[in-house]
């Protein structure tokens, strides 16, 4: 048994839900089918999640939204009219949408919720419709019918252990089940959502569920590459990589998955494979549980920006105990969250997305670590740019930080920072967001430009 996800942009018309129909009719493995909500048509276009949110948003202000309300109905009605449906599932759709915009509104947080989830619950609808119009026996199920119970946390909901024995019941399903991604329920029966990207999560959690052989990733690129395309022009494929790998790359940058997404998956052993829903026959990305380390020690670079480091310093800060305990109260106290900790002797600098601070908080972190450290020295640097090298080849290969290092020397790149766990699955540089891309083509040139992926 298989279990397949569709992205937006494979459902964004009637043209791209034809082609998932043919993937889907293709191959009798593939049982389950989760969907997103119709994404992009072309670049300038809005997403239905996007409206979605701005439509709810107007009616809590107590407006009635009819323009944006058509805007969403007529995505669902272009998308049926290619595809030569009646307009049945199209009234469905408006009439579902009408009652939860019509719904209690006392709670905000959980309007909101409900309204963008339909996204997904209604493309999902829409997609059994055309499976059973073009001859498949296909079912609309609501995660609520497959008991998929999360945490009550909106947009970054948490999958309760519970579900997982739930969902196992459908396999005794006959026929196609089309399953909405991006949500599920709270034990209150309320709709609750993952975060963004939330369909390649409900993916990941029923194939654990159900026990599947494999689950498919289908979306709008070949296989996975070993950098932003469009950082570096045709850069290579990546045929196999594992999970580990590929999280620290979903980490580091890469879109092509949310960080959490394979957890589920990788929990149960499930292998993944990334494919394009317009090359279908395309061999894709297989991510994996364990692989041979063929070609060198980095399978992928990924590169983020927007972080800012607070560095401190003491002398004789080894031998203080609780230093670093103390210093990530103060920052627990102005509710920050941080991402690294490289340190030394007498310094340790603290990596964070530095949108969570603005300048008057800045003052006041800095005062309070001079204050209640007795430090010597505070300073923080904004504009950085985290590149991560990873792979974990580097287990085994000998003078991969010589090479990286070197490779950005040589393109007169300055190291602000350097920091790599004892996993030794990755290695980060920190560098000026002005030089990323620079950097991240001086690497890929160093461990790309004679390796086969």
């Amino acid at each position: 048994m298989k279990v397949v996800k569709f992205g937006g942009s494979s459902l964004a018309t009637g043209g791209q839900v034809e082609k998932v129909y043919q993937i889907v009719r293709s191959d009798p493995e593939r049982k389950i089918v989760v969907v997103s909500a119709p994404g992009k048509r072309y670049s300038d276009d809005i997403k239905v999640t996007d409206l979605l949110i701005s439509c709810a948003e107007e009616y809590l202000k107590g407006e009635e939204a009819q323009d944006v309300f058509e805007q969403i109905i007529d995505r669902y009605k272009s998308i049926a009219k290619e595809l030569d449906l009646s307009n049945d599932i199209i009234q469905q759709i408006t009439d579902d949408l009408l009652t939860l915009l019509n719904g209690d509104k006392t709670r905000r947080a959980s309007f909101i919720e409900a309204v963008k989830a339909s996204g997904e619950d209604n493309n999902a609808k829409l997609v059994a419709a055309c499976f059973r119009h073009k001859g498949l026996e296909a079912h609309y199920v609501s995660p609520k019918e497959a008991g998929l119970l999360v945490s009550n946390d909106p947009g970054h909901a948490q999958v309760l252990p519970e579900s997982y024995a739930r969902l196992y019941e459908l396999r005794k399903k006959s026929g196609i089940i089309v399953f909405p991604g991006f949500f599920g329920y709270n034990e209150a029966g309320d709709v609750v959502t993952f975060s963004r990207s939330g369909s390649d999560i409900t993916g990941s959690i029923l194939a654990n569920g159900v026990k599947a052989d494999l689950y498919e990733n289908f979306t709008d690129v070949d296989a996975v590459c070993t950098v932003n395309p469009n950082i570096v022009d045709h850069p290579k494929e990546i045929r196999e990589l594992t999970y580990r790998e590929m999280r620290e790359l979903s980490y580091g940058g890469f879109s092509v998955f949310h960080d959490e997404a394979l957890i589920p998956a990788f929990r149960a052993g499930i292998p993944v494979n990334v494919k394009n829903t317009n090359n279908p026959e395309a061999p894709g990305t297989k991510i994996v549980n364990k692989r041979e380390h063929k070609h060198g020690p980095v399978v992928g670079i990924a590169s983020d920006e927007g972080f800012c480091s607070i560095y401190v310093s003491k002398y004789l800060m080894n031998r203080e105990i609780g230093f670093g305990r103390k210093l990530l109260r103060i920052l627990e106290e102005f509710g920050l969250s941080y991402e690294h900790i490289p340190s030394g002797i007498d310094d340790l600098t603290v990596i964070l997305r530095q949108n969570q601070m603005d300048k008057q908080m800045e003052k006041s972190i800095v005062q309070r670590i001079i204050d209640d450290l007795d430090a010597d020295e505070v300073k923080i640097q904004h504009d950085l740019a985290l590149i991560m090298l990873v792979g974990e080849g580097m287990r085994q290969n000998i003078g991969t930080a010589a090479k990286a290092s070197t490779a950005l020397a040589e393109a007169n790149i300055n190291i602000e920072m350097i920091n790599q766990g004892s996993s030794e699955v990755s290695m980060m540089f920190g560098v000026k967001e002005s030089v990323e891309k620079k950097a991240v083509q001086a690497l890929y040139k160093a461990f790309f430009s004679e390796v086969l992926v």
